[in-house]
């Protein structure tokens, strides 16, 4: 419920760093709300109202694409947490120090984009944001499994699709300070995909339920945007998300 970006990322350091000394009960009798607390900025539009970034390469498109990669971040944060608060109950101790692990992460990787905005002269909440990301929570409140299979399984899979040409494009653009912390982002965002497909098999063995045609049908029931390939398949691959998984569906559905 913290409302400030500092807040909030103080508030997942803090509470990643009591867990880690063994000063919060693995216990989960606090309803999870059923939004977090947002600031006033930036105004959040639908996806098909968000301005153009600009000319590939320029400052200002640098810009767009780093304050965007921020909001997905700061977004991630709440996911974490609340995948933890709202679910946790039925998953042993080891549930939540990944969850908890990835959302200081997301603070974290916040911190550092919003950090160099604020060096190219612009900050979080100066341009709008689309509120995706939460949309697909409040889609998957639910449902654990349902959770798992959309936002690390595809949402957060995606970023490891694209994250390496815009590496590239920053690199291009002699932007090499913005294309670091974009890499660092990248290779933690594997160990994030990797948790999600982890606790979806889990679950789905749990269930005795078959984990790639039960990923399919989870996916077409609450996921409504397109799976597009490129597929980055050596990264998925490391996060355990086999090729099983997604490319008949991305055939299947309108990219």
């Amino acid at each position: 419920m913290a409302t400030e970006p500092r807040d909030k990322v103080k508030c997942a350091r803090a509470a990643a760093r009591a867990w880690r000394r063994g000063q919060l009960a693995h216990r989960f009798d606090v309803a999870m709300p059923d939004r977090p607390a947002r600031p006033p900025r930036p105004e959040l539009l639908p996806a098909s109202r968000m301005p153009k970034r600009g000319r590939a390469g320029s400052e200002r498109a640098r810009i767009a694409m780093l304050h965007a990669l921020a909001h997905i971040e700061f977004a991630a944060i709440d996911l974490a947490f609340d995948l933890v608060g709202r679910f946790g109950a039925g998953f042993p101790r080891s549930f939540a120090d990944d969850w908890i692990g990835v959302g200081a992460d997301e603070a974290m990787h916040f911190a550092l984009l919003d950090r160099r905005l604020r060096t190219l002269g612009s900050g979080y909440g100066d341009l709008p944001a689309h509120d995706g990301l939460w949309e697909a929570a409040e889609e998957t409140a639910g449902d654990v499994l349902a959770r798992l299979a959309v936002v690390p399984m595809v949402l957060e899979a995606r970023g490891l699709d694209v994250t390496p040409a815009t590496v590239a494009r920053f690199e291009a653009a002699g932007d090499a300070r913005s294309a670091a912390i974009l890499d660092r982002i990248y290779r933690d965002e594997i160990r994030h995909v990797g948790a999600g497909t982890k606790w979806f098999k889990s679950v789905c063995e749990s269930r005795e339920l078959a984990a790639v045609p039960e990923w399919k049908r989870l996916i077409d029931r609450h996921f409504r945007g397109a799976l597009k390939p490129p597929f980055n398949a050596s990264a998925r691959d490391q996060a355990g998300l086999s090729r099983d998984f997604y490319e008949g569906v991305a055939l299947t559905r309108d990219v």
